[in-house]
């Protein structure tokens, strides 16, 4: 005969668990909590399993990671992954490439996008990244789009402009200018 498992909780240990169903950030710590709850309050492991749409073994699973761990065994654990594409060099060479002109490289365009940096640093360090992950790269480096403000600077002669300002400075003093008191019209006498 299998051994009865013990589901009832201490005062203490059930307003952890109360306190992690209402707060937690996580919301599968949330609902973790409320299967640790749920047995406590006595439902059998089954009924849980079926109300929650999960199977019966991961209501005793987290039963016995919460023995075991307390709350921090209701959250998961980390988990290895592909390493990042995108590391400190590439990083790197997208902060600086970001502060350069792209004319100053050779292209015909004058303002950076998300999809024309991803080509120039594929080009430049062979690493490819998607356009997701390239803006969460931007996002952690606390790179923030902002409108361009177009001008017509590189196409103006700056002589002319010089001259141009010049003029309009001495037009705006001239129209500072006191003015006559004398009018044209007078009375008759």
């Amino acid at each position: 005969m299998p051994k009865k498992i013990d589901y009832t909780l201490t005062t203490e240990s059930l307003a952890i668990i109360e306190q992690a169903i209402k707060n937690h950030d996580d919301l599968r710590v949330r609902q973790r909590a409320t299967i640790i709850r749920m047995l406590h309050l006595g439902q059998k492991p089954q009924e849980i399993a079926e109300l929650l749409s999960i199977q019966p073994s991961k209501v005793y699973y987290w039963h016995q990671r919460w023995r075991a761990e307390g709350l921090e065994g209701l959250a998961d654990r980390p988990r290895s992954g592909r390493p990042q594409a995108a590391d400190a060099q590439y990083r790197q060479r997208l902060a600086q490439v970001i502060e350069q002109d792209p004319h100053d490289l050779g292209y015909a365009f004058t303002v950076w996008d998300s999809k024309r940096l991803i080509a120039h640093l594929e080009k430049e360090t062979g690493v490819r990244v998607t356009e997701r992950t390239f803006l969460n790269i931007l996002a952690e480096e606390e790179y923030v789009y902002r409108r361009p403000k177009h001008t017509l600077d590189p196409l103006q002669d700056k002589v002319v402009k010089a001259r141009a300002e010049a003029t309009l400075e001495m037009l705006k003093k001239k129209l500072n200018e006191p003015k006559s008191n004398y009018s044209l019209w007078t009375k008759r006498p």
